[in-house]
């Protein structure tokens, strides 16, 4: 009979670590994968303000600090969103916030299409950026406990090639909109707009999906946790009882103490944060004023060439598509640490020579470089949620995803806000040249302070490390 709070933790780790090095079965990679398509709409939301901002300014004015804020409110709101998204996740639940933050993207993605002005459209991006963080926190914990190791961790790092996906759709939606001949200030209206119906697609999809076992059983709901474990990893978990009991779930400060405590989460999770950080900032400031910048030195014009300036960025983000596919597929060979340092390092070395291109204005120069900083970037940003998310204790799977979110919104914000500033002030080649000691910085966090985690199952007490190898021996 258990009778103490010990004995349910002490039965719960013990499910908890057995669920994690499990197999899995094909109803837990249909759910990683609808986990995983939540990056289709954040792309979506980020790239297509990108594209729609030429339209915004004749309609709203070109205040600088103003359209800042407009593209970058999103991340802001994502900023808060994704942590407080990740806490809740943990104490409630991830289905429920699955389904509460798509119905809320929904109302406040057609919300933007009717905003009167500069600062209704930043107030209501804001707004939108609460579910997408928090959506994103709570859907990697949901793939690092949904699926087998090896697995979990190739499709955490399919996140970059959705994201590219989504880029690329929004690019030929806003284009295809143009073409039709709308009006300018309606198409910018209904391109941001369009964003719901994605939301919807992924709403409809997640109302059949069930909460994951680990999450159940942190939460004492154990009679629910065995029939979720018999269905996403064919073990009943009979060491746990046949009812429920309540579970007090940790503190933040107990989240951040044990992770702390722990060299091997502990150099992980500070890698995750730069990492994290770093993708955010190189994308943030060339990614993703990248269209203007090709813009401004002539390899093609926002306001005179519309389509092979929207063709142009579509072929690069389909090359970013190939990158975000092939960087989880090597993963398993090179392990965290080598596609991390291979991505950053590509992303500055492309970055310097952008500089230089944007400096002596050699367009095509500066479009190569755009090409490679992109692959780079794509390589890059694919492992730092997966690292955080990974080797987080299960009851802290949410909260530590959301945490590690945050450094991607706050370098994200920062830079969509201070990087058009610099453009004007510092011109585009020194600008440049500073966003990639960004990347530099995430290249030496891959290659002085990660520990190679490839099949890292965490215990849910104390210290753990147990791979399927070096790292690079590993199928998937």
């Amino acid at each position: 009979m258990v009778t103490t709070e010990a004995e349910l933790r002490a039965l719960s780790d013990q499910a908890a670590h057995r669920i994690m090095n499990q197999q899995g079965t094909a109803s837990g990679r249909r759910a990683g994968w609808l986990m995983i398509s939540t990056i289709l709409i954040e792309a979506w939301d980020l790239y297509a303000i990108a594209f729609l901002l030429i339209f915004i300014k004749k309609d709203f004015g070109s205040d600088p600090v103003l359209l800042g804020l407009a593209s970058g409110a999103v991340q802001l709101g994502a900023l808060l969103g994704c942590f407080i998204g990740g806490w809740v996740a943990d104490k409630f639940g991830r289905k429920k916030v699955f389904i509460v933050t798509m119905i809320m993207f929904i109302v406040l993605a057609l919300a933007q299409g009717f905003s009167g002005n500069l600062w209704e459209l930043i107030i209501i991006r804001f707004l939108l950026g609460f579910p997408l963080g928090s959506d994103i926190s709570s859907g990697y914990a949901y793939i690092m406990e949904a699926m087998p190791r090896g697995k979990r961790e190739v499709m955490g790092n399919r996140w970059q090639a959705m994201f590219a996906i989504g880029e690329v759709l929004a690019i030929l939606v806003v284009l295809g909109l143009y073409l039709t001949g709308i009006d300018h200030e309606l198409l910018w209206r209904v391109g941001l707009a369009l964003g719901a119906l994605p939301a919807l697609t992924l709403l409809l999809g997640r109302l059949t999906i069930s909460d994951t076992a680990l999450s159940l059983i942190q939460r004492g709901k154990f009679r629910q946790a065995k029939q979720v474990s018999q269905k996403m990893f064919s073990d009943s978990l009979e060491m746990l009882p046949d009812e429920d009991f309540h579970i007090k779930r940790p503190s933040t400060t107990a989240f951040l103490k044990d992770m702390w405590a722990d060299p091997i989460r502990r150099r992980a999770s500070i890698f995750g944060w730069i990492s994290n950080a770093a993708q955010g900032g190189e994308w943030g400031a060339f990614g993703f004023y990248l269209p203007s910048i090709l813009g401004v030195v002539g390899v093609a014009s926002a306001t005179t060439h519309f389509v092979g300036y929207s063709l142009i960025n579509a072929l690069i983000y389909s090359l970013a598509i190939v990158s975000g596919l092939v960087g989880p597929l090597i993963t398993p060979r090179i392990g965290h640490r080598g596609i991390a340092q291979w991505g950053f390092g590509l992303a500055f070395v492309s970055l310097l020579v952008a500089a230089f291109a944007l400096w002596v204005n050699w367009p095509w120069l500066l479009l190569i470089a755009a090409i490679v900083m992109v692959w780079g970037h794509y390589w890059d940003a694919s492992n730092g949620m997966t690292v955080t998310s990974m080797i987080a204790p299960t009851r802290y799977k949410g909260t530590a995803s959301g945490f590690g979110y945050m450094f991607v919104k706050l370098a994200a914000f920062i830079t969509l806000f201070l990087f058009p500033i610099m453009l004007s002030s510092l011109g585009n080649a020194l600008a440049t040249l500073i966003v990639s000691l960004i990347s530099l910085a995430g290249f030496l966090a891959a290659r002085y302070i990660l520990p190679e985690v490839y099949g890292y199952v965490e215990q849910e007490g104390g210290r753990a490390m147990e791979s399927v190898g070096d790292g690079r021996q590993a199928t998937a």
